[in-house]
């Protein structure tokens, strides 16, 4: 399990207890179809100190491989959930201290949420801030840029990385990245290489299987001195999920329940993406939400809303070491 640093300065020391404190009775199983945890700041000095360990981008960028997965819709309470239940072994391994950082999202549906994250702003811890930035275009009178900042003088991150000589891949799921018709091309279109079949979409009951796939083969084609940025927008969250759950019918619909239950078939699946993506060098991944969704919050359903549900997001961010 990733641990976690006590300060930027000595990046080496784990805080004592962290991965040994307890982090709560696993959950109910009934509670996911029941009322969702409290979403209000709860560990709020833990997720500063998450927030704060962020890498040198400037050291980053041009030595590793990067890995942004988004994992389309996902609560960040049913994420919290899990992981705090040992439901998620693959992801909990990797997130410092086994933990999902609470952040707010930047957007509350996707093509509005991945047009942010590819201009530099991704999910905001939802601490008061401000929080320094790992990416940021070259704009002035900019609050969260740092030192430590990777700047860009480029419309987006996708095209400065490129022309720092990194290829440029998406793998697509949803229907923000069909590549059918103009906006299905507009995000894919940022890319130098771009994917989506639709085995990968929203209503493949193995979409994620699918995406890693293709992911193994095109990392695989390429030549071992080119660095790659590889974009996956894992669609198996998103609704239809009531499949992901053995016990669910097409007639009962989603419900947290299986929301859960298409968290816990990523994990099953993202350690092959993590593999092939640590088999050349290190990698730098950021895994995290682009937005949530209701499934009756307050009276909502679904997401591009104003609810507490849809903006509040899991966000992790971690390096990948190359294979022995």
């Amino acid at each position: 399990m990733t641990t976690v640093p006590e300060s930027r300065t000595d990046l080496t020391s784990a805080r004592a207890g962290l991965d040994s404190d307890p982090v709560g009775p696993a959950p109910d199983r009934a509670g996911f179809d029941s009322d969702p945890v409290d979403l209000a700041p709860d560990l709020a000095g833990l997720d500063s100190i998450l927030a704060d360990l962020d890498p040198d981008m400037n050291e980053v960028v041009g030595h590793d491989d990067l890995l942004l997965l988004t994992l389309d819709t996902l609560r960040y309470d049913v994420a919290a959930e899990l992981a705090a239940a040992g439901e998620l072994p693959t992801l909990s391994a990797h997130l410092p201290g086994g933990r999902w950082q609470r952040r707010h999202a930047p957007g509350n549906f996707t093509y509005a949420s991945h047009q942010a994250i590819f201009a530099g702003f991704l999910p905001t811890p939802a601490v008061p801030g401000p929080h320094p930035r790992l990416f940021a275009a070259q704009f002035a009178g900019s609050e969260t840029t740092a030192e430590r900042t990777f700047v860009f003088d480029a419309p987006d991150l996708v095209t400065a990385l490129a022309g720092r000589g990194y290829h440029t891949v998406c793998i697509g799921g949803v229907g923000f990245f069909n590549k059918q018709g103009a906006l299905g091309n507009a995000l894919p279109g940022l890319f130098a290489e771009s994917h989506w079949e639709p085995e990968f979409s929203v209503t493949s009951p193995t979409s994620f299987e699918a995406q890693v796939a293709c992911a193994e083969k095109v990392v695989a084609g390429l030549p071992p001195q080119r660095r790659v940025l590889l974009f996956l927008n894992a669609s198996a969250l998103h609704q239809p999920n009531w499949f992901h759950l053995p016990e669910a019918t097409r007639d009962a619909g989603d419900t947290r329940a299986t929301h859960a239950a298409a968290l816990r078939y990523i994990d099953r699946h993202v350690g092959r993406l993590f593999d092939v993506m640590r088999s050349r060098r290190r990698c730098f991944a950021i895994v995290c939400s682009d937005h949530g969704t209701a499934y009756g919050d307050g009276g909502y359903t679904g997401h591009r809303l104003g609810h507490e549900s849809v903006w509040t997001v899991p966000y992790g961010h971690f390096f990948l070491e190359p294979s022995p």
